[in-house]
């Protein structure tokens, strides 16, 4: 298929696990829509993301969420030059919805299509708002699916140098939620409980926090506050609830701050950034950017609305790949884990 002459607004289109997403982004930075519709309100009664139900949902809301993000930006699929649409990793059952329905559109407006690796999209967030981000920099990137550092030496060019060994941190945010009996999603909930103790909070381990490499671990830590609610009655448990948040909260974050800083130290990078869904919890923004400013390293996260899943990183990306010539076509095909997740090696290009 042809590419634009142009190719300068991007429509993408971001399905990888529960929230629908489009996003209309020109020149790799200039947003004239994101939109996204969440379904935590389907999940939350289950305690997690049913596949079966998230791409039943993206199939209803798809459609419509294209009507109003080109409402938003005063378009139509005429003022459209590409498309792009994330293809990795995620469910398999929602990626495919995305996938096809981008392919539908590239087809029927016989535009290019590419596809997009739902991690890099939240490597590149920052960049989104901030064109003149430093190369090279550190990224730590923690969600609900991943955590992993990674050293971004410039556009397409990554080197990962830690990742969580088993749960990643917004996973473990999840499980200790459901252990508190605090709901789904746990992130947001937890982080609310620790803001409000104003006891001690309890004590639970650092898992790898000495490991001599900048890998992570969560299951132990996840482990431990289980075992320590079953310890007690259930009126105790209900007592400490917000100082057991806060002590998991802080050992999680504890961990994260100090591997990213001794990371960014050792390979003399001056600037970090934070990405990804954990990446809207406040404390730990809140610790990275006082331990980065102790230490003269600049620090930027992106805004919360970026830090979810969303199609605007996605196009944004898509906009220097594109420059690039870089292409799919109705080939594209969907993968459920990418290259990047297999990999426990350093390499120039994890994707």
């Amino acid at each position: 298929m042809p590419q634009h002459p142009k190719t300068e607004i991007i429509l993408a289109i971001e399905t990888s696990c529960d929230d629908t997403c489009v996003g209309i982004v020109e020149k790799g930075h200039k947003i004239h829509a994101n939109v996204l519709s969440s379904q935590n309100e389907i999940h939350t009664q289950f305690g997690g993301i049913i596949p079966e139900l998230a791409a039943r949902s993206h199939l209803e809301k798809i459609g419509v969420i294209l009507e109003i993000a080109l409402q938003k930006a005063c378009m139509s699929l005429s003022d459209i030059h590409a498309f792009a649409v994330t293809h990795r990793p995620g469910l398999a059952s929602s990626l495919l919805v995305g996938v096809s329905f981008a392919k539908a559109l590239s087809y029927a407006t016989r535009l290019p299509i590419l596809g997009i690796n739902h991690i890099e999209g939240h490597l590149f967030a920052c960049h989104l708002e901030k064109p003149d981000l430093p190369f090279p920099h550190l990224c730590l990137m923690v969600s609900g699916g991943h955590t992993f550092l990674v050293i971004v030496e410039k556009r397409n060019q990554y080197r990962m140098i830690g990742q969580t060994t088993d749960d990643a941190a917004g996973e473990a945010f999840d499980k200790v939620a459901r252990h508190l009996g605090l709901g789904f999603p746990g992130g947001p909930i937890i982080e609310k409980m620790a803001a409000e103790n104003r006891e001690t909070p309890v004590f639970f381990p650092k898992a790898m926090l000495y490991s001599g490499d900048f890998n992570f671990s969560f299951s132990g830590l996840k482990t431990a506050v289980k075992y320590y609610v079953e310890s007690l009655s259930k009126e105790e448990a209900e007592k400490q609830k917000k100082a057991i948040a806060a002590g998991f909260q802080k050992a999680l974050v504890d961990v994260l701050v100090e591997k990213t800083i001794q990371a960014a130290q050792k390979y003399s990078i001056s600037t970090i950034t934070l990405s990804g869904g954990v990446a809207a919890n406040r404390f730990l923004r809140s610790r990275l950017s006082e331990e980065a400013q102790k230490r003269d390293i600049g620090f930027y996260y992106p805004s919360i609305i970026l830090c979810t899943d969303n199609a605007a990183m996605i196009a944004g990306l898509a906009y220097y790949k594109y420059q690039e010539g870089e292409q799919s076509d109705l080939s594209l095909a969907l993968e459920e884990n990418s290259q990047f997740m297999k990999s426990r090696q350093n390499t120039k290009n994890p994707f």
